[in-house]
C-alpha cells in the first residue's frame, strides 16, 4: 500500500487542529465580511445544526485538474488524496463520507442516507441511497394514544426513528459504474484516522455541548462526554476502534457486510431494544435496495440544472423556483455594500429578498401537497416544472407579500391528498467533486437530526429519518403524501446540483447544501448569486442566507444590517431573523489566471469545510 493512503496519523490530524480553530475564532478579516460570534446555544430546530460561527475572509480556491469540497478539512483532504491516487470523483466521495462517518458523527454517515448526482461527461445520473420505513411501520408510527402527533423529540430519541440505512448500499451501486480504484482502498482513510484518532474541532465540541440527549446513550456517552457528562475538550483525540473495525469488515466484504450478519444484527437488536423502540429488522436490512432514478433537469437562461427526483423533494422545488425566475428578472437586483455591525459586506437587496421568498413560497405549497416518494405516490414532475404552469405561478407575486401560498393545479395533476401540516424537519453534509476526467459528483448525505437518533452501535450513530415522514397520516380526511407505510422513503429536502452549459454541454458546477428544508433556499441563494449576479463561488456561499418556506420570512441573524427587514415588513412580510446554518459545498468551472481551464471551489463560512485540489 502507498503513502498516499497513510493520510492523517495523528500527528497530521492534530496539526489541522489550528485551522478548526481558526474557523471558531477567526481574526481581523482580510477582506469585509461581517462575523458573528460562535456559540453552543440550545438546538433549535429553526436550523439544521446549532450555529457555531462565522469564518471570515474565506478566499476561494482553484485548481487545474480536480477538486474536493467537504464540510471538515479532515475528509476534503482524503478526497484530494484518492484524487491524486487516480480516483474517480466517487471514489473520491466514498472516502469523503467514510471520514465524515468519523469527524461529522453529528451530520451524516453510514448509519443514514443520501442523494448522489454524477456526471460521467456524457449523461446525468442520479442516485437514491434514502432509508425506507421498516416493513412493520404504520402509519400512526408518531401519534400518540390521544390521537395527536407526537412531540418531535419524543419520536426521534430511540430507536422509533429508525430508518434502513441507505448511504453504502447506494455508494456501491456507484461504485460498480464509475469506480477505479478498489472499493478496500477508499475505506483506508478513515480507519486509518478511527484508530490514530483525531481532535475534537471547535465546532463539534460546541455541537456537544449543546446537545441534550447523545450523552444518555450509554455508547455515544462513553465516547464523546466525560464522566461528568461535559463535553469532551477541544483538541482531545478520539479514537473509535469500534468503527474502524466496522469500516474494515466493509471494506473486506462489500456494503453486503453491513447488511447481513453480525453488524445487522447488531443494528436491528441495538434500535428494538432502545426504551423508546423501533421496529427495523435484520429482514429489512438484507432487503434494502439503493435505486437509480431519473435526474430533475430544467432549463434557466443560458444553463441547465439538474437536481434530484422524488423522493426527494429539493430538484423539484428548485427547477419550479428558477422555472418562475425565467420570467422575473433577479439580475437587476444584485447584493449592495452594506454596514453591518462594524463591517462591510455585501448583503442581499430587499427586492431581490421579495422576490425570490415570494416564489419559494409557491414552490413550497406544491411541495406539500404533490411530493413524496414516488414508488407510493403518484408524482406528475413533468407537470409541477412544466414552464407554462410557472410562468402563471409567478404571475401570483405581486408587490405585497402574499404571506402563505396555496397549492397550484398543474392541468395534469389530480390529487385526494391533503397538504403535509408537519412542520419543517432538519441536519445533513455536503460532499462536491470533480475528478481529472471531468467527471463530477455532487451527494448530499445525513442522519436528519443533530446526531441522529442518538442511538450509537458498531462505532457509528444511526439515523433518525423517519421522522422526515408526516406525523399525521390524514388531514380533513384526506391522506397525506407523505404518510408513514412500510418499505417507503420519506420526503427529503436534499438538493445536490449538476449545472450545465446548455449550447456546449460542459458542466458548470457541482452545488448543494445540508440545512434540512432550508436547504432549496440555500442553493438557490448559490446558484441566483453566481449566474444573475456574477459573483464567485465562494462570495456566493458567503452571501446572507434569506429565504421563505411558505411561513415567515427568514433572514440570517448578523450578517443582514436592520434595514432589510424594516423593508420587508413594509411589503407585509413575517420577517424572522434567526441563524441559518447552511454547509453548502461548490465547484465551478473557471478560467485560471495562466489562461487554461480549472476549477474554483468555495466551502461554506458557516462551518469548518475547505475545497482542496491540485
Amino acid at each position: 500500500m502507498t503513502s498516499t493512503f497513510r493520510l492523517h496519523p495523528l500527528s497530521a490530524a492534530l496539526g489541522l487542529l489550528a485551522l478548526l480553530a481558526a474557523c471558531a475564532t477567526p481574526p481581523a478579516p482580510p477582506t469585509p465580511v461581517a462575523a458573528t460570534p460562535p456559540t453552543a446555544a440550545a438546538h433549535d430546530r429553526g436550523a439544521p445544526e446549532t450555529a457555531t460561527g462565522f469564518r471570515v475572509g474565506a478566499q476561494v480556491t482553484t485548481a487545474a485538474h480536480y477538486m474536493a469540497a467537504a464540510a471538515n478539512p479532515l475528509a476534503a483532504q482524503a478526497g484530494r488524496d484518492i484524487l491524486r491516487a487516480g480516483g474517480s470523483a466517487v471514489d473520491a466521495a466514498i472516502a469523503m463520507q467514510m471520514v465524515l462517518t468519523l469527524v461529522e458523527p453529528q451530520s451524516s454517515g453510514i448509519g443514514g442516507g443520501a442523494f448522489m448526482l454524477h456526471w460521467d461527461g456524457q449523461k446525468v445520473q442520479s442516485y437514491d441511497g434514502r432509508e425506507t420505513a421498516p416493513m412493520l411501520a404504520t402509519e400512526s408510527l408518531f401519534m400518540n394514544a390521544d390521537g395527536k402527533p407526537m412531540d418531535f423529540y419524543d419520536a426521534v430519541v430511540g430507536g422509533r426513528s429508525v430508518g434502513t440505512p441507505g448511504v453504502l448500499r447506494m455508494l456501491e451501486l456507484a461504485h460498480k459504474q464509475h469506480g477505479k480504484l478498489p472499493w478496500a482502498q477508499l475505506f483506508t482513510p478513515a480507519i486509518q484516522l478511527a484508530e490514530h484518532g483525531f481532535p475534537i474541532s471547535p465546532r463539534l465540541h460546541a455541537l456537544l455541548a449543546s446537545e441534550q440527549y447523545l450523552k444518555h446513550n450509554p455508547a455515544a456517552g462513553a465516547y464523546f462526554y466525560d464522566h461528568e457528562g461535559k463535553p469532551k475538550p477541544v483538541g482531545t483525540v478520539l479514537r473509535n476502534p469500534a468503527l474502524a473495525t466496522t469500516l474494515r469488515a466493509i471494506a473486506e466484504g462489500g456494503a453486503a457486510a453491513f447488511y447481513q450478519g453480525p453488524i445487522a444484527d447488531d443494528v436491528a437488536a441495538t434500535v428494538q431494544s432502545q426504551k423508546n423502540a423501533g421496529s427495523l429488522s435484520t429482514e429489512d436490512l438484507a432487503h434494502y435496495e439503493a435505486k437509480e432514478r431519473t435526474p430533475v433537469c430544467t432549463d434557466y437562461k443560458r444553463w441547465r440544472i439538474c437536481g434530484m427526483p422524488p423522493p426527494s423533494s429539493g430538484g423539484v422545488a428548485i427547477a419550479q423556483i428558477f422555472g418562475m425566475l425565467n420570467v422575473r428578472n433577479v439580475s437587476v437586483v444584485p447584493p449592495v455594500p452594506a454596514t453591518v455591525g462594524n463591517q462591510q459586506r455585501l448583503v442581499p437587496q430587499a427586492d431581490a429578498v421579495h422576490l425570490i421568498s415570494e416564489i419559494e413560497r409557491l414552490a413550497f405549497a406544491d411541495r406539500a401537497m404533490y411530493l413524496a416518494d414516488a414508488d407510493f405516490v403518484p408524482v406528475d414532475v413533468d407537470a409541477l416544472i412544466d414552464p407554462r404552469y410557472l410562468a402563471d405561478r409567478a404571475k401570483l407575486v405581486t408587490d405585497r407579500s402574499m404571506g402563505r401560498a396555496t397549492a397550484g393545479v398543474p392541468a395534469a395533476v389530480k390529487t385526494a391528498y391533503a397538504p403535509d401540516p408537519s412542520p419543517p424537519r432538519i441536519a445533513t453534509s455536503h460532499i462536491s467533486v470533480v475528478d481529472a476526467q471531468g467527471q463530477a459528483v455532487s451527494m448530499t448525505t445525513s442522519v436528519e437530526d443533530m446526531f441522529g437518533s442518538r442511538v450509537m452501535v458498531r462505532g457509528f450513530l444511526l439515523n433518525n429519518q423517519l421522522t422526515d415522514f408526516s406525523f399525521v397520516p390524514t388531514d380533513q380526511g384526506k391522506p397525506v403524501a407523505n404518510r408513514v407505510q412500510p418499505g417507503k422513503r420519506p420526503r427529503s429536502s436534499m438538493a445536490p446540483t449538476l449545472v450545465f452549459d446548455r449550447q456546449t454541454g460542459q458542466l458548470v458546477a457541482a452545488v448543494g447544501s445540508p440545512g434540512g428544508s432550508q436547504i432549496i433556499g440555500y442553493v438557490t441563494k448559490t446558484l441566483v448569486s453566481m449566474f444573475d449576479w456574477n459573483l464567485d463561488v465562494q462570495q456566493a456561499i458567503s452571501l446572507p442566507n434569506f429565504g421563505s418556506r411558505n411561513g415567515p420570512t427568514e433572514i440570517e441573524k448578523g450578517l443582514v444590517p436592520d434595514q432589510l427587514a424594516e423593508e420587508l415588513k413594509a411589503r407585509g412580510h413575517d420577517v424572522r431573523t434567526i441563524e441559518m446554518s447552511s454547509g453548502i459545498q461548490g465547484i465551478v468551472r473557471v478560467t485560471l489566471p495562466s489562461g487554461q481551464p480549472g476549477w474554483a471551489g468555495g466551502a461554506d463560512p458557516r462551518r469548518e469545510g475547505i475545497a482542496v485540489g491540485d
